[in-house]
């Protein structure tokens, strides 16, 4: 089975995420489900929202704040999940909750293992 990392992003706020507490909290249990889902399979490695707060590390220095696109787009959490296919995880994508949202998109990323000798 191949691992995959899904990155969800989603557009922000000047200072924050554009969710407010209230569409956490109303969006809770369509992550729960969709996430499960996949549990339920033994498909799930890991998952996690992120905190907006940040640090970037460059050759240029040290920048606090998180990384955004020029539309001001971010990396808003990730999952890690295990599948034969890439469609089976395509399809999950297209039903996650993260989509709800205007700019958002889940990118789908297979991993490469290390070498273990």
């Amino acid at each position: 089975m191949t691992e995959y990392l899904l990155l969800f992003r989603n557009a922000s706020a000047n200072d924050g995420y554009i969710a407010t507490s209230q569409d956490m909290a109303e969006d809770m249990p369509k992550w729960q489900s969709w996430i499960g889902n996949i549990a339920m399979q033994g498909k799930l490695i890991h998952t996690a929202p992120m905190r907006y707060d940040s640090t970037i590390i460059s050759n240029e220095g040290t920048t606090a704040g998180p990384h955004k696109e020029s539309n001001s787009v971010l990396v808003s959490g990730y999952l890690i999940c295990k599948s034969d296919n890439l469609a089976e995880v395509q399809e999950w994508s297209k039903t996650c909750p993260i989509l709800k949202y205007p700019n958002s998109s889940v990118e789908i990323r297979p991993l490469i293992p290390f070498p273990t000798n």
